[in-house]
């Protein structure tokens, strides 16, 4: 007799079996059946928390998204880093555990099929809107010494991380190291200037590519 589980255990289950079948077999190989033979589940009970294999994949991606925000607020509440610090610590995913950030560049992978397009589209639009207000508070948080003129800190932010989401995305540009490096450090530069912080501001993050 199999053993009754709370409702949100449950939808966990389906959603760490469909994330590692996604990852292993890829998105498109995996079905719903494949998804409910890890738990020896029936279609009824697949299909009491989802209407879709694509609404799991929805759901794993909206999962993955709250967990990066979780960190990134625990950064831009640490009141022992400067604004350039927790801006670097967010972009470069400090904070995440290992099995995140290697689940995060596996599921990127999937994102980067032809077929899964839609998807892709899906998890960045809803990377920058849930990163933007977080990352604009850093921003707004010390006006004494760092003269940010930005009328709109969150819409600025957002239209940042859109830029950068889209080009360095492998899937759309294969850049050369020293392609990537140039347009990394032309970025920064470009932060700077609209945020209209002083120049050299973000220099920590540009030693990344020096």
């Amino acid at each position: 007799m199999r053993r009754h589980k709370e409702p949100e255990v449950r939808k966990s289950e389906l959603l760490d079996a469909a994330q590692k079948l996604f990852i292993e077999k890829g998105y498109a190989k995996t079905t719903v059946t494949d998804i409910l033979n890890v738990h020896g589940l029936s279609k009824g009970v697949f299909y009491y928390y989802f209407k879709s294999k694509e609404e799991i994949m929805d759901a794993i991606i909206q999962r993955m998204v709250d967990e990066m925000v979780v960190h990134a607020k625990k950064i831009a509440a640490d009141p022992d880093m400067t604004p350039p610090q927790k801006i670097l610590a967010i972009l470069m995913g400090q904070g995440q555990s290992e099995e995140l950030i290697k689940d995060k560049e596996s599921m990127t992978q999937q994102f980067h099929e032809v077929q899964n397009a839609e998807m892709h589209q899906k998890s960045l639009s809803l990377s920058i809107q849930s990163l933007a207000p977080v990352m604009a508070e850093i921003f707004k948080e010390d006006k004494s010494t760092v003269p940010f003129s930005v009328h709109y800190p969150q819409e600025t932010i957002a239209l940042l991380l859109a830029a950068g989401q889209v080009i360095f995305d492998e899937g759309l540009f294969q850049w050369s190291e020293e392609e990537r490096t140039r347009y990394a450090v032309a970025f920064i530069e470009m932060m700077e200037k609209t945020l209209g912080v002083p120049l050299g501001y973000f220099n920590e993050l540009k030693k990344m590519f020096s």
